[in-house]
């Protein structure tokens, strides 16, 4: 919850600074948000290599819900495309692209940006932290009215950080592989269907 509320609190100081120009415009030109996504991605990478016991773990998994990180991403992208109908601006593609964040707001946020403006990065971002925010308090009635399950589903790409404790703590210690992977593969996936879904 600290964390999703620092990110916001440094997008709104951003917000201020553009609006109120309080950091020169040549500053901003150029490949400044391609640098920010470089160095994105190598935290990623450097965090997943850092722990070399990931994979070994990872053998260990249930074959059944080894199928969980693919429900959550079928699932998340027909819940966008659904949602689509409701906004006539809005094109089906721009939707999936938003819902395909699974609530990895830093990463997905700066592609779609990039790709398609700051109005539809800025959705992204708040939708992302919003699916965070909403794994974070509502996991224990997640658990209850939908099972153990739930809270994993409901993480997205979170589930193998910064909602991994509130997981362990409402669904079970035996979980905390299966979250740890559910987060490894959707994490994964989310640059390759982000820059699939803005490039359509």
């Amino acid at each position: 919850m600290k964390g999703s509320l620092i990110i916001v609190g440094f997008f709104t100081l951003g917000v201020l600074c553009g609006v109120f120009q309080w950091i020169p415009s040549y500053w901003l030109s150029g490949d400044l948000s391609f640098y920010a996504l470089c160095a994105l991605m190598f935290s990623v990478g450097l965090s997943i290599g850092h722990d070399p016991q990931t994979v070994q773990r990872f053998r260990t998994l249930n074959p059944r819900l080894a199928l969980l990180p693919l429900c959550t991403i079928l699932g998340t992208l027909s819940a966008a495309a659904l949602v689509s109908l409701l906004f006539s601006q809005r094109s089906i593609t721009d939707c999936m692209a938003v819902g395909s964040g699974f609530g990895y707001y830093s990463l997905s946020s700066i592609f779609i940006t990039e790709y398609k403006g700051a109005e539809l990065g800025t959705v992204a971002l708040l939708s992302n932290i919003a699916r965070e925010i909403i794994t974070l308090l509502g996991a224990p009635l997640l658990v209850r009215w939908f099972g153990r399950l739930a809270p994993i589903t409901s993480g997205g790409a979170t589930t193998m950080d910064t909602t991994l404790p509130i997981i362990t703590r409402t669904a079970g210690q035996d979980l905390v592989i299966v979250s740890l992977f559910h987060g490894f593969v959707v994490d994964f996936s989310v640059p390759f269907l982000v820059t699939f879904f803005c490039s359509i």
